[in-house]
């Protein structure tokens, strides 16, 4: 036998680092490792039989690889510091073909010591999770950020005291008193629902409009209250309040207000939060603070990921921060330009459309315009230079195709038209740039798209433009799984191309069949869940085979990044941990077959 297989120091040291083993507690571990054995054999060899004897042992490979099988097809391969026998061991039955696919040594447990084990639980979770749950939590925290803030504590945690309440009938003057002495920013007023008053009320309701102190709070005040439950964590806080444009939260246990939230708590939580940075963005003073911007969005996504977030979390964060910088910047080439002829909106595409950009990317954006601003045109191509070269200036690079705002915006009558030419007539360019400008969002400006939303609900209604964008999405696809080794050129994958692309590309057409506007990829998921095309199960695989390659990517990017190399979608396998690596096939072993499933639904061969 080779050193490794015959030396039980350096086999026991092998199993301790190897998952679930590594988190076992010291004496179950120790037991485990006393009836540990050894063994080897050749390739070619077959170790079960479906429907034959099971399994006995607990296998985890120590070199070589295995092969599993059913009805003669392929279902993966395993390698190092992976596991198998564990179904036979729990089922009773030999359920796959089990078959040597290159010399193995592996480290047998017997099947009476692997039940003794599954007394723990987290042990016993490993093995008893299915796959969807096993892709959610098969990731660990990174290590590349030094700033850690628990994210996901519950904002009751935050509450500093009771909440202060008044009459409906007080007045301002007494109000104002009140908040000074207590050292508050807001008083809630019991009304029916009840109210809010704060600070910046007074400021914006009270002084600015001449209005006296014997002004009644019930004049001034904001309902209904926003409440968020106790129980929520505070990165949702952090979303809602970006996403509704408010300072306060009112903490809400069952029906009982137990305490007002305020974004000052929030700030408190971290200072590289996307709450302080949107606020250091909107304040930026000119052109001229845009260097540097990328190095900030990679901190606090490097912050956010410490902090427990996963990555498709942490995305929204990123595109609330772009936004803001689209916005300051639009208020600086209004500035230079001056007012705009007619209403514009400014539109993010791709990633940054579906809120799905962590790093920053390739621009994909355009400028739409109402048709009263045609004989204007100029305006808006100085609008979109500006804007496009001050992104640039920020670290989003040029977009290689030219999907850039400077190449493509007019009239909203001209996109109207566009849209429709591409779904009428789908052809391999249309079905391109459907594929980009269809998950447009709204940035800036106040242009209603509603038109151009409409235009793409009638896809819904166009199989065949359906069945080709899904065609199309078909181009993306992962590797084969018996190409999925550690060795060699194959041992490269590319998380983008072979994992996440193909799932955005599939759950867009999924999208668009159910007439659903979701953009964000899992909420679009969730949307062909909700009309009957995509069963819940399947799409709750997909949607964690989805984060946990976005998740992994993310990880391997800010690791790259703090070596001070470039960020890549390209990972090879042998550089992942066992877990990584088995999980990393399954996930595109997922994927795979609901394009299996997604071809007969779309019926792309025809």
């Amino acid at each position: 036998m080779p050193p490794e297989s015959t030396n039980a120091t350096d086999a026991v040291a092998f199993l301790r680092s190897t998952p679930p083993f590594d988190a076992l507690p010291q004496a179950l571990f120790d037991e485990a490792a006393r009836s540990l054995e050894a063994v080897e054999h050749p390739a070619g060899s077959w170790l079960a039989h479906a429907g034959a004897d099971p399994l006995q042992h607990l296998w985890v490979i120590r070199r070589g690889a295995v092969r599993l099988e059913r009805d003669g097809r392929m279902l993966q391969i395993l390698e190092e510091g992976e596991t198998f026998g564990y179904t036979s061991l729990l089922s009773g039955a030999a359920t796959m073909d089990v078959r040597v696919e290159e010399d193995v040594v592996a480290y047998r447990i017997p099947g009476a010591e692997f039940h003794r084990l599954l007394t723990d639980a987290s042990f016993a979770g490993h093995f008893a999770l299915g796959l969807s749950e096993r892709l959610r939590v098969s990731l660990v925290r990174s290590p590349v950020a030094s700033l850690r803030s628990d994210l996901g504590a519950e904002v009751r945690e935050l509450a500093r005291r009771s909440p202060v309440w008044v009459a409906p009938d007080a007045t301002a003057g007494e109000v104002a008193r009140l908040m000074r002495d207590e050292r508050i920013s807001s008083v809630l007023v019991r009304t029916d629902p009840p109210g809010i008053v704060t600070d910046r009320d007074f400021r914006s309701r009270v002084l600015a409009e001449g209005l006296g102190p014997d002004t009644p709070v019930a004049r001034i005040l904001t309902r209904p209250l926003r409440t968020v439950a106790a129980a929520t964590p505070v990165h949702a806080a952090w979303t809602s309040m970006l996403d509704e444009g408010i300072h306060h939260l009112a903490i809400a246990s069952g029906a009982e207000i137990v305490g007002v939230l305020t974004s000052s708590d929030l700030l408190r939580c971290a200072q590289q939060g996307p709450l302080a940075l949107i606020q250091q963005v909107e304040r930026l003073a000119g052109r001229e603070s845009l260097p540097g911007y990328g190095k900030l969005v990679a901190e606090m996504t490097a912050m956010l990921l410490a902090g427990g977030l996963e990555a498709s979390h942490i995305a929204g964060f990123v595109a609330r921060l772009n936004d803001a910088l689209v916005k300051r910047i639009l208020e600086w080439a209004e500035a230079a330009l001056g007012p705009p002829p007619a209403p514009y909106a400014w539109i993010a595409c791709g990633s940054e459309g579906r809120m799905e950009q962590t790093l920053l990317t390739d621009q994909d954006n355009a400028l739409v315009y109402a048709d009263a601003g045609s004989d204007r045109r100029e305006w808006y191509q100085a609008l979109a230079e500006r804007v496009n070269a001050d992104l640039e200036a920020a670290g989003f690079p040029r977009c290689p195709g030219g999907y850039m705002a400077r190449n493509w915006n007019g009239p909203l009558s001209e996109w109207a038209e566009r849209f429709s030419g591409w779904i009428e007539v789908p052809n391999p360019q249309a079905l391109l740039v459907a594929a980009i400008f269809f998950d447009f969002r709204i940035v800036g400006g106040g242009l209603d798209l509603a038109p151009l939303q409409e235009v793409v609900a009638r896809a819904a209604h166009r199989p065949v433009f359906l069945r080709f964008l899904a065609q199309a999405a078909m181009g993306f696809h992962p590797p084969p799984l018996l190409l999925l080794r550690l060795r060699g050129a194959s041992s490269v994958v590319d998380l983008k191309a072979h994992g996440i692309a193909p799932v955005v590309f599939l759950a867009r057409c999924h999208a668009l069949e159910a007439g659903s506007r979701a953009r964000n990829t899992v909420e679009r998921l969730e949307a062909a869940v909700r009309a009957g095309h995509l069963e819940a199960d399947l799409a709750a695989t997909v949607t964690e085979a989805y984060r946990f390659l976005l998740g992994l990517r993310l990880r391997r990017q800010l690791r790259l990044l703090s070596e001070g190399k470039s960020p890549s979608n390209a990972v090879a396998l042998s550089e992942l941990s066992a877990v990584e690596r088995s999980r990393v096939k399954e996930a595109f072993r997922a994927i795979r077959s609901w394009q299996e499933l997604a071809a007969h639904h779309f019926q792309t061969d025809f």
